[in-house]
């Protein structure tokens, strides 16, 4: 039994979601009822395929202005400057048309808006104590899951560190999921955002703080991504793949807000502070060295990830089942075209040491199966990946 006598937990998912080719339509009805003017936020990759065109065309008069100038890595500053702007354009419900860079942003702003300050001021968890600015979510991509979260990641430049903030008052309102709205990513950001959800379904079913309801949304997620991600990396106009990844990016999301992270996103969180490393792309070349890390912690439990990507396990015991599982992550790595090592990537390894240290004060690293004591153990993983 993989739960004892004594399992106790909390589940919380109150997005509500709209799903379905052409539901970017819904967007006027799910604003008015939310409030009076939407401030949208985005960055100037996605403004520049014309999805911006498309989703303030829909707005109408419900549209108050628009925030684009979102980087990769987000910054405190990137949030505080957006927040003044929507205050500005009377704005009392936030859209966010983007990836996780995007969907952070906007959380934080939707927070600045309404206790004013800085969002430096809110670093750390559960601070607040009402419901924030309205947040209603259209995802470009199939990865992060923010859509359907309570946190947000944001860069420190002041500390050199991402910053983790989780908040259940500012979990998004709404998700519209258009799988549309993915179908312009090209195959190398599909692919890197896909192996961002898988990692989510990963850590979080192995997390020690699992629970039946995140577990079988995370079995599910893994499912469909070892199915759909590489159809959609091979054919991204295969909108029923679109919308599968869409549907994996978002059980992922609702498995890992509930039951956490691990290892691989500490050790992604501080490749993307020190080296510039995208974090999806981190993430998927981490994820099958980490689960190899933990592999004697959690046999059984990487076992079942084996079976959710369809290998055949039959017969096999649990540690060879979760080896299986650890080949399989490779492969499906390998076939998607993700790059395989550190140094691919332009990595020093003089500075994965200070990203070893950084991991340790990661608050991922807790959630890990397997506890890390010092930062030698971290290091000799990325020598792994390297």
């Amino acid at each position: 039994m993989q739960y004892d006598a004594d399992l106790n937990f909390n589940y919380f998912g109150p997005t509500k979601v709209v799903f379905g080719t052409g539901s970017i339509a819904e967007l006027p009805m799910e604003i008015a009822s939310l409030g009076k003017k939407a401030f949208l936020v985005t960055d100037q990759g996605i403004k520049e395929t014309g999805l911006t065109d498309q989703v303030t065309d829909r707005m109408g008069d419900l549209w108050a202005g628009v925030y684009s100038d979102v980087p990769q890595d987000s910054g405190m500053e990137v949030v505080d400057k957006g927040a003044e702007a929507a205050l500005a354009a009377g704005a009392d419900v936030i859209v966010s048309l983007g990836g996780g860079s995007v969907i952070d942003t906007a959380k934080g702003m939707c927070i600045v808006m309404k206790e004013g300050g800085s969002f430096r001021d809110f670093q750390g968890m559960q601070m607040l104590t009402r419901p924030q600015i309205p947040h209603i979510v259209v995802p470009t991509t199939a990865g992060t899951g923010s859509e359907v979260t309570s946190g947000a990641v944001v860069m420190d430049q002041v500390q050199g560190q991402k910053v983790i903030i989780f908040e259940y008052f500012n979990t998004p309102r709404v998700a519209v999921l258009d799988p549309r709205m993915t179908e312009k990513l090209p195959p190398p950001l599909t692919a890197t955002t896909g192996m961002d959800a898988m990692t989510h379904a990963v850590e979080s079913y192995v997390s020690q703080q699992r629970n039946p309801i995140s577990d079988a949304a995370a079995l599910h997620a893994i499912k469909l991504i070892t199915a759909y991600l590489p159809v959609c990396v091979d054919n991204g106009s295969d909108l029923a793949a679109r919308g599968q990844m869409q549907v994996a990016a978002l059980l992922a999301g609702w498995a890992f807000s509930n039951a956490m992270v691990g290892l691989v996103h500490a050790m992604a969180h501080s490749l993307g502070a020190v080296c510039g490393i995208a974090h999806g792309l981190a993430n998927g070349l981490l994820l099958p060295h980490v689960m190899k890390y933990n592999l004697e912690e959690v046999p059984e439990l990487l076992a079942d990830i084996a079976g959710a990507m369809g290998a055949d396990i039959a017969g096999m015991d649990s540690l060879n089942a979760g080896k299986t599982a650890v080949d399989e992550m490779q492969r499906l790595a390998k076939k998607i075209g993700l790059s395989q090592r550190l140094r691919d990537l332009g990595v020093e390894v003089d500075t994965l040491k200070e990203c070893s240290e950084l991991s340790m004060s990661d608050g991922s690293i807790i959630y890990n199966p397997k506890i890390i004591m010092d930062a030698e153990e971290v290091f000799a993983v990325y020598e792994e990946a390297y």
